[in-house]
């Protein structure tokens, strides 16, 4: 795979998820969208580190429409112009398999027509890279950072190694689940996302946190509490109260042998 820019490595830091996390994620979710949406928060957390960046995931299957599930609205607004507009960087991931690296969107000749599509989003830099979904299926991890230093060659490589760990978790949500009708789908993608963007808002003005931090706790509520994020989301507009910070130094690295 290429990059647009020529600079991809398969070197790098590897930040993939444990075969148990996104399991966990996929036992969890009651539908392929809810399953998608908490892939893409998860991801955007997991992938922060050192800048923030913002995370979709687009899935086509069988020629029907494309489904995406996004960490924030300003990603799934990158990814829904491309759409409008039949071209963008993670179409052409997707339906090219191949990784693309968009350095500078708002000089790029290539995406030009793109670039202006969003030009009020504050986004400067994209990195797509394909997901193998399987037969009859087709997918992309689209990133989005807001300023051109982002994607470094150690981030790209780790984002293709975070991309390729998830291909056999996809291709199990893709079988275990059936697609909804299109308008229930969306109606239930919509809802859930409002639901967790709210909850993250509120983490954010409590903690004085950024968006990463706060879904990295939610996330990890989620699976000490073995609840769906939704839920999660929900239980914290309702006012349940946030874990005490100075109660847990560190992630853990050992949670010891699952029953």
């Amino acid at each position: 795979m290429a990059a647009e820019s020529g600079h991809l490595s398969t070197s790098g830091q590897n930040q993939a998820p444990t075969p148990e996390q996104l399991q966990d994620l996929l036992l969890e979710s009651p539908g392929f969208d809810e399953f998608l949406l908490e892939l893409t928060v998860f991801s955007a957390s997991k992938l922060a580190a050192p800048d923030p960046m913002l995370c979709a995931i687009t899935v086509e299957r069988d020629g029907r429409p494309a489904t995406v599930a996004s960490s924030s609205d300003k990603a799934k607004q990158m990814d829904e112009k491309q759409y409008g507009i039949d071209d963008g960087p993670c179409l052409t991931a997707l339906r090219e398999d191949r990784t693309v690296l968009v350095e500078d969107l708002e000089t790029s000749p290539r995406w030009h027509r793109y670039s202006q599509a969003v030009a009020t989003e504050g986004v400067q830099s994209v990195l797509a890279v394909p997901i193998d979904a399987g037969p009859n299926a087709a997918a992309a991890l689209n990133c989005y950072a807001l300023n051109m230093s982002t994607f470094g060659t150690s981030t790209i490589a780790a984002v293709e190694s975070y991309s390729a760990s998830l291909s056999r978790i996809l291709r199990l949500a893709l079988r275990v689940h059936h697609l909804p009708a299109q308008q229930d789908r969306l109606h239930t993608a919509l809802q859930s996302r409002a639901v967790i963007d709210a909850a993250l808002s509120l983490v954010m003005s409590q903690t004085r946190g950024s968006r990463e931090e706060a879904a990295r706790l939610l996330h990890e509520m989620a699976r000490s509490s073995k609840q769906q994020l939704k839920q999660i989301a929900t239980d914290i507009l309702n006012g349940a109260a946030l874990p005490d910070p100075s109660a847990d130094e560190g992630p853990s690295t050992d949670r010891g042998p699952r029953q």
